[in-house]
């Protein structure tokens, strides 16, 4: 401003502020007592005005506005007359921007209304009662008596928290605190979380962004409190609030979606859907859960309107409920009782559909029926799972009125439902995504371990003694091969398919039973308890539509996992046939009621079977042995024969096993302590449970190997031979899916090391492993010239340690025997030589050899050095001549042994109490 402007003054006004009058210099004070003293004499009914209140527009009003020199001046020292260039509009601009950036850093939302008033003000109790009065009457507050906030919102003063969280006061105050949470909540990083989290959703034209229920629990308690006990009031006014954030960031959003949804996560405390009880009804939950069927996605009323059919008025709009429906009784225009129309224009839908959800078959409670739920899905949650999906649902269990229960229970009896509010689908990327810094170390480091695969297998059910190839097969088959689909023509499967076929008693369902726990993803079932359309799927009318829907079974619920089928060959043949299509092609097609089409069932089947009259007979075939048809069998990648054959030395070790085993994890035995064994290697090399199961999951969602420079002849010349014994024996049919078994295993094993190409040994150990399954389904004398022709094969990676110690052993003893006799006195270390230790292998295992295959022939003599040159090819070939995997070896380095690598002698220190 000017100082030839005249400032307007007014004497009365200046009565009526509450704040002090700025002072006056002392040149005018004299002039303005003067002026008080002429106001008083010109108006001599003052004191009676003030008691009964001014009159602002009185007879002398215009004196108000009288011209005074004294006064109508600024003081020169409060006025700045420096000059400033004018901004350029685009200079503007950009300081805007810029101001604006800066408050959005600050978590600042600016108003215009705000400009009236500075921080201080609000110090003042009438400054900030007029301030609230001002927005009040905009609008802004319903009610000036609750414009002060309410400290101790948890105090309900009697009132239930349904009634206290839709008063006037509470709703407010609750809306306030959880707009300033989404507003000024940052993370570790200092970035505002929220704020980020609903850009991001709106970027991607959604309806919905999630709020972790420990976050809001640590930063507003109260509401957290409220939460779970009037979900749905206190759930209507988050979403009211984040719909007026997301309006304010970007106000046309509108447009994209009318409705903005919060969705609570990570409650504490998971319930079991056979919980629910009537302590759960109307209140926020967590569950768990398979779903098993689902429906269309169909329109629901949510804000419906119906036309007058007698007049044409239109009422409305009605707000829908989930339990009845909302209709006029008369019409205000024409006082008609009907009938009404839904208006279809004006009427808003929203998108619903109902899911079940079954307890995961791991946490049903033994002996008991599966529980299953309703869950209703609407808006933007609907079609986010699907059947065979785990998932984590948070809801509110709400109930219905259903007059057919009364029919039948004979009182009013309400049915259960899950309202959902926030849906979590279990996969493995999830699980993958879920990883820490430090578990993604730990497997990385993990996979750095030259015997990793040994380890892994080691760490395969550790509490079932030997079987150490089923083992194997178990683990190839957890971490399966790659899928191919070229050109989405025709598709190969990567998933590797066992067989366990043997004698009772050998741990066979404990096997599939340790897989069900450790797989990510598995289903459980047996033969007896199984049928056809419980395994693939089934077609049933809905009772909510009438129409006719799919349900999964159980080959469909474990897609993208593990099928575990127990007493396979009690299964129906007509059953059995069922799983053909799903084992190959891994499609299950459906054409039943009008309804064709076609399901995914991409995962690895385990069966185990016993064999005809109860134990296998080695005489005979496999095929002679298993009620199975060829076409079933040779679905399967691997079969595994499990033999209970006597041998003194390994039903001692099982029954030393068993019995550490029982002493170990007896309820009284805190510290399980078991005296070590001394060619029990298994221990030291598995892995913890724990950390094995995110080895799995990372190794198959982040490794995909590659076939890349592999011996394609090798592979080739194996399948030729192979068809030709095949062919001679007529035990297994050899068919090309050996060949693509062969492929799948090898990228199983190096899945297993974490590479990202096929090597050699990967391949190696796969011919290994289909050879040792069709070997072990020949006949007895078939077996061992089979087992002569492929030894090259059959022998690579096996663990020779525990013959070799058993050799080591006996030159021990022998040494120690002849020192004693030498020097007669305490022998403290014996010293053996590498050369002695070779020579007594080839020795021992020659005379083995001769004496296990001419036991009872005359020849023996003349085919000694026959076998020597044989046995000496052979021992070339399975490198027995290598013995530093067995200086490795646990059972070497427990029984105190040293290999001294410079003078290759064996040195081994005796305890003092040793005997002879």
């Amino acid at each position: 401003m000017s100082q030839s402007s005249s400032p307007v003054r007014s004497d009365r006004h200046t009565d009526m502020m509450t704040s002090p009058a700025p002072e006056i210099d002392e040149p005018f004070a004299d002039e303005s007592a003067l002026l008080d003293e002429e106001n008083d004499v010109n108006n001599p009914e003052e004191e009676e005005e003030e008691e009964e209140g001014e009159e602002l527009f009185g007879d002398n009003m215009e004196a108000d506005y009288r011209p005074m020199p004294a006064l109508d001046r600024y003081d020169p020292t409060m006025l700045d007359d420096d000059e400033y260039s004018e901004l350029s509009q685009g200079d503007r601009v950009a300081a805007e921007i810029e101001m604006r950036r800066r408050d959005r850093a600050a978590g600042i939302l600016r108003d215009d209304r705000d400009l009236l008033y500075d921080d201080t003000d609000e110090d003042d109790t009438q400054t900030h009662k007029r301030r609230m009065a001002e927005k009040a009457a905009t609008g802004d507050i319903d009610d000036i008596e609750i414009i002060e906030s309410i400290e101790n919102l948890e105090d309900t003063k009697g009132h239930s928290i349904k009634e206290w969280v839709t008063m006037l006061g509470p709703r407010t105050e609750i809306s306030n605190r959880f707009k300033s949470f989404l507003r000024t909540h940052t993370n570790s990083k200092g970035q505002y979380m929220y704020r980020e989290r609903i850009r991001h959703m709106c970027e991607s034209n959604q309806s919905s962004f999630i709020v972790e229920f420990p976050i809001l629990a640590s930063k507003e308690h109260v509401l957290a409190y409220f939460l779970p006990e009037a979900p749905f009031q206190m759930l209507q006014i988050f979403d009211e609030v984040a719909k007026e954030l997301v309006l304010t960031i970007f106000p046309s959003y509108e447009r994209v979606t009318s409705e903005i949804h919060v969705r609570i996560s990570e409650l504490p405390l998971i319930e079991e859907l056979r919980t629910f009880r009537k302590l759960h009804l109307n209140q926020l939950v967590r569950t768990l859960g398979v779903v098993t069927a689902t429906t269309g996605v169909l329109p629901q009323l949510s804000v419906v309107k119906y036309d007058c059919s007698k007049c044409g008025y239109v009422l409305g709009p009605f707000v829908q409920s989930q339990n009845s429906e909302v209709k006029p009784s008369s019409c205000p225009e024409c006082q008609s009782l009907g009938p009404f129309m839904i208006n279809m224009e004006q009427t808003i839908y929203r998108n619903y559909q109902r899911i079940t959800i079954q307890e995961s078959p791991g946490r049903v409670p033994a002996g008991r029926i599966p529980r299953s739920k309703d869950c209703i899905l609407l808006s933007d949650l609907c079609d986010r799972c699907k059947p065979g999906d785990e998932i984590d649902l948070t809801a509110i269990y709400t109930n219905n009125y259903d007059g057919s229960l009364n029919t039948e229970q004979g009182f009013p009896v309400f049915s259960t439902v899950l309202l959902a509010n926030y849906l979590f689908v279990k996969d493995s990327k999830e699980i993958v995504e879920s990883l820490t810094e430090e578990d993604i170390a730990s497997i990385l480091a993990l996979s750095k371990d030259h015997r990793i695969a040994d380890r892994i297998v080691a760490s395969i059910a550790p509490s079932i003694y030997g079987h150490e190839y089923i083992k194997r097969a178990l683990a190839l088959t957890i971490f399966g091969g790659e899928a191919k689909n070229p050109g989405n023509k025709h598709k190969v499967r990567g998933d590797i398919n066992v067989l366990i076929c043997g004698d009772p008693g050998t741990a066979k369902s404990q096997f599939l039973k340790y897989i069900e726990k450790i797989a990510p993803r598995a289903i459980f079932t047996t033969g007896q308890g199984a049928s056809a359309v419980g395994l693939t799927a089934y077609v049933r009318k809905s009772p909510t539509t009438r129409e006719w829907t799919l349900e999964a079974g159980a080959l469909v619920l474990a897609d993208h996992g593990v099928c575990l089928i127990d007493e396979f060959d009690k299964m129906n043949d007509a059953d059995r046939t069922s799983i053909h299509e799903a084992m190959e092609q891994q499609s299950i097609s459906i054409s039943k009621a009008g309804i064709v089409t076609s399901l995914h069932a991409r995962c690895s089947v385990i069966a185990a079977s016993n064999p005809i009259g109860g134990r296998y007979d080695a005489s005979m075939t496999f095929s002679e042995n298993v009620d199975l048809s060829e076409p079933i069998i040779s679905r399967f990648d691997i079969l595994c024969i499990v033999k209970d054959e006597v041998d003194p030395m390994q039903d001692r070790h099982l029954a030393k096993f068993v019995v550490n085993s029982h002493v170990k994890h007896h309820p009284t035995n805190s510290e399980k302590a078991v005296p070590p064994e001394p060619t029990e290697t298994t221990e030291n090399l598995s892995i913890p449970q724990d950390l094995l199961k995110k080895y799995i999951v990372y190794a198959k969602q982040n490794v995909h190997p590659k076939l890349t420079n592999i011996n394609q002849d090798k592979v080739a010349k194996l399948y030729s031979r192979l068809r030709q014994e095949s062919l001679a024996t007529g035990s297994l049919p050899i068919t090309v899916r050996h060949i693509e078994s062969i492929i799948r295993m090898a990228e199983a094993s190096a899945k297993m090391h974490l590479r990202d190409h096929v090597q050699e040994s990967d391949i190696n150990l796969a011919i290994r492993m289909v050879l040792d399954s069709f070997v072990d389904t020949q006949k007895y004398s078939v077996m061992k010239s089979m087992r002569q022709t492929f030894q090259k094969y059959l022998s690579y990676k096996k663990d020779h340690s525990e013959l070799l110690y058993y050799i080591l052993r006996q030159i021990t003893l022998d040494t120690l025997a002849f020192q004693k006799a030498l020097h007669g006195s305490r022998i403290t270390t014996l010293e053996i030589s590498e050369k002695d230790l070779l020579d007594r292998v080839i020795q021992t295992i020659l005379i083995i050899k001769i004496l296990c295959i001419h036991v009872q022939s005359f020849f023996c003599i003349f085919l000694f050095f026959f076998y020597i040159c044989i046995f000496l090819f052979q021992a070339k070939q399975i490198d027995i001549h290598n013995l530093h995997p067995f200086y490795e070896s646990d059972i070497f380095k427990t029984n105190n042994f040293v290999y001294d690598s410079r003078r290759k002698v064996i040195i081994q220190t005796l305890p003092e109490n040793v005997d002879d």
